[in-house]
Formats: C-alpha cells, structure tokens, sequence
C-alpha cells in the first residue's frame, strides 16, 4: 500500500469555500490529472459532500445526458469514481487507513474537516495531516477567525513538532476585483507578522463556483462525479489551485 497524503481545507468559520474547493481541487485532481483521490466528509451531521455525491448519482442514473457525459468520461479515464466516505472527525484517521487499504493506489485523501480547535479528538485529527490549507476571504470577521484558527494551528502543532503537519497554508477565495489592492496588502501584511505563508494562487469570486448538475443539463462546475467544466475552469484559477498544491505536495 502506498503512503498517501492527506490534505484538509479547514478553517472555523463557515462561508469560506472550504468545502467546495475541496471538491474542485479533488475532482480536478482525480478526473482531469490521473491522480487518484478519495474524500473524507466529517462535515457531521449534514455531510455536504456525500450529499453533493447523492445529487451526482441522482442526475447520472435518471437524466439521459449526464449518463451518456459520465459513461465517456469513466471510459477516457480509466477508472471510476472517488470514493467519498463519512466519519466522525475524532474517527477520520481510522476511516481513512481502512479505505486505503481497499484502495492501494490511492495517492491523496482529502479530509472536510471542522474547523473546531477546543475539541481533543479533532484536534488530534488535525495532527495527523500531512498538509492543511485554510481558505480566507477579504472580511474582517472572517480574516479574524481565520487567523486565529490558523495561528494556534501553526503555534501548537506546525512549530513544535508535535503534529504530522509538514505545511499549513492560507488560500485567498472569493477575491473581488472591484475591491481596492490596498486591502488586500493589508491583510497579507497581517499574515506575514504571523508568519503565515500564502499560495500564490488567488480564487475570483465567481458563480461559477455554485454550478452543479441540473435538470438545465448547463456546464458542470461542482461536483463530485465529473471534473470542472473545461470552459469554465478558464479565469477560475482552480487548475493554477491543483497545481500549485500539488507542486507543494511533491516538494
């Protein structure tokens, strides 16, 4: 069995992207550069991704179109699916080694974790990633969560050794062009002080985000069953997002 890396968006406020870039970054991953992927869904109680993962299925088994685009693309990839499995976040290690072993060739298991940091279990599932990138957008309410999540993160795991953590990395989403650069520096000034690193690679705040299968059979952006849209992907910098943790990923 290969040692696969396990990576998590997290953060503790809700309405950063984490779950969706989890599965843009894993479909893209999975469906469009061959690596092979698997997601662990701890959103408890309502599961976000197996939910997505049930509408997917729902759309390919009675909607003619979304058969026949899934039928080509299993058959041009080679492979099936990625596995999406839930768990609680104290039992996502546990989930994760039991689904790896089924699935020997699994290169990357990406966790939909809490951002809870004043719960023992999770946060000793935290301590078992490899890498954890947290989304932040330009809000002072949500920059400030954020930072403090990242930063106790980084202080009592990352810098003392008493983590697997090889990397914590914040993520720029949903950025507005219209907003001043300023603000931006601002913020990223604030991130240097803690000496928090940033990727290089920002997300536009765009609808594009939201698309998902339909009975409108539109472009598929998010989801868990077929990869972004191609047309789509263009100006969302979300190919630039996989390539760029992969390049962190393989070092």
């Amino acid at each position: 069995m290969k040692n696969p890396i396990y990576a998590a968006f997290s953060t503790q406020k809700g309405g950063a992207g984490k779950t969706t870039l989890t599965v843009l970054v894993a479909g893209y991953l999975h469906y469009v550069k061959g690596y092979n992927v698997a997601v662990v869904d701890c959103d408890f109680p309502q599961y976000s991704i197996h939910d997505m993962r049930k509408r997917d299925m729902k759309a390919i088994m009675e909607d003619d179109y979304y058969k026949v685009q899934a039928f080509e693309m299993l058959k041009r990839i080679g492979k099936k699916y990625y596995p999406v499995e839930c768990s609680r976040a104290e039992d996502a290690i546990a989930t994760a080694e039991r689904l790896c072993r089924t699935r020997e060739d699994t290169d990357i298991v990406f966790f939909d974790l809490p951002g809870t940091v004043n719960n023992k279990e999770v946060v000793g599932t935290i301590a078992r990633m490899d890498y954890i990138f947290c989304p932040i957008i330009a809000d002072r309410v949500v920059m400030e969560s954020s930072l403090r999540f990242a930063t106790v993160i980084n202080e009592q795991l990352v810098s003392t050794g008493k983590s697997d953590i090889k990397g914590l990395y914040l993520v720029w989403n949903m950025v507005d062009g219209r907003e001043k650069t300023d603000l931006y520096a601002l913020y990223e000034k604030v991130c240097a002080e803690f000496a928090l690193p940033i990727l290089k690679t920002a997300l536009p705040d765009s609808k594009r985000f939201r698309k998902e299968t339909s009975g409108e059979r539109k472009a598929v952006f998010r989801s868990t069953t077929f990869p972004p849209d191609r047309p789509l992907v263009r100006g969302s910098h979300i190919d630039r997002l996989a390539e760029e943790i992969i390049g962190i990923i393989k070092g």
